[in-house]
């Protein structure tokens, strides 16, 4: 088990690494700290939990090398990367047409979908985006020796480190994230403004993702 462990050096560097990236806005950021201030904690916790689940495919994809190979090929990746800007579309859609999805009603948030929708589209929105393909298959082998016969298990570990040190930094953001709906049931032309914004973020991205190179 300790092979697969990178040396302490390594992990501090990673860590300081991961942090970083943790705190940098992206589309699954916008997801689920979004979501928690219109549709509450639970579902801003669902949707990141949605995001740990793809960031944990996408290190198994990267450890087996099928990301790699998924680069490679022009044609995949080009599909990868319609379908990951047209569901970012989408969703800047949905907050459009549909807004924050609830009404100041009795001081309460009336939820729109269930938990298992909304922890798919946390999923969707990270597997979807092969600019977090990219970011695994360029960050990750940094640390890592392509002549180490462990790379494949110390990826997975660094994978999940990631994780370990992400959740931490995200989950505050979501529970304070929260705490604004009070607030934003008292204003509709804030919520509305916000609807707006993260449809904005969303078709941001989308035309990232479609100019993101494969090399």
């Amino acid at each position: 088990m300790t092979n697969y462990i990178p040396e302490l050096s390594v992990l501090l560097q990673f860590a300081l690494a991961s942090a970083i990236l943790a705190v940098t806005p992206g589309p699954d950021m916008a997801l689920y700290v979004g979501r928690a201030i219109t549709h509450g904690r639970a579902v801003g916790l669902v949707c990141f939990a949605g995001a740990v689940t793809g960031i944990l495919v996408h290190t198994m994809l990267v450890a087996l090398g099928l990301s790699a190979l998924l680069v490679a090929a022009p044609a995949a990746f080009l599909i990868l990367k319609i379908i990951g800007a047209g569901y970012l579309i989408w969703l800047a859609y949905q907050s459009i047409r549909f807004g924050s999805s609830f009404t100041p009603r009795d001081g309460k948030v009336s939820k729109v979908g269930t938990l298992w929708g909304h922890y798919l589209t946390g999923i969707g929105i990270n597997l979807l985006n092969p600019k977090i393909v990219i970011f695994f298959l360029t960050f990750l082998p940094q640390f890592v020796s392509a002549q180490d016969p462990n790379a494949p298990g110390k990826l997975v570990f660094l994978g999940v480190f990631f994780l370990l040190v992400a959740i931490p930094v995200i989950l505050p953001m979501i529970l304070a994230a929260d705490r604004f709906s009070a607030y934003l049931l008292k204003s509709p032309r804030v919520m509305r403004t916000m609807d707006w914004a993260l449809a904005g973020v969303f078709g941001a991205f989308a035309a990232k993702i479609l100019t993101t190179q494969a090399r």
